[in-house]
């Protein structure tokens, strides 16, 4: 039962990580598209940052999927070593989702009020020297 298991579990493992590299492909596709299709029409109706954010989404959303994976590896990794390769892997992962989801959040307020990139950095340097 617990070979069984151990097999699922690769299986299932391995199944995720290929749909992750799926989700990237399509990603990148339609990010080259888009980016494309904006530099040859610059009045494409998408800017730079919407193209940008949405990317920036299916990275979120492919990395959650690969640190759900490294969990199913972990489940039936047989020795410490592998335990402690997947958690640093992991811990890689989930701090690379934090900082693009912390990036996405930003240019969404930015987007919400209607700042630029430069004035959102601009606004962002003038409160911390008043600080």
């Amino acid at each position: 039962m617990q070979e069984l298991a151990e097999i699922v579990t690769k299986h299932l493992s391995a199944f995720i990580e290929i749909l992750a590299a799926v989700v990237i492909g399509v990603a990148l596709l339609q990010f080259l598209y888009a980016y494309i299709l904006n530099f040859t029409k610059p009045n494409s109706g998408r800017s730079i940052q919407d193209i940008r954010i949405r990317f920036g989404s299916s990275l979120t959303v492919s990395l959650e999927l690969l640190l759900g994976a490294d969990i199913l590896a972990t489940a039936i990794a047989p020795t410490w070593d592998e335990i402690g390769k997947l958690a640093a892997i992991a811990t890689l992962r989930t701090a690379l989702n934090y900082f693009l989801e912390r990036e996405l959040k930003n240019s969404g307020e930015n987007d919400r009020i209607g700042l630029t990139r430069n004035q959102a950095d601009h606004f962002s340097t003038t409160r911390t020297d008043k600080a």
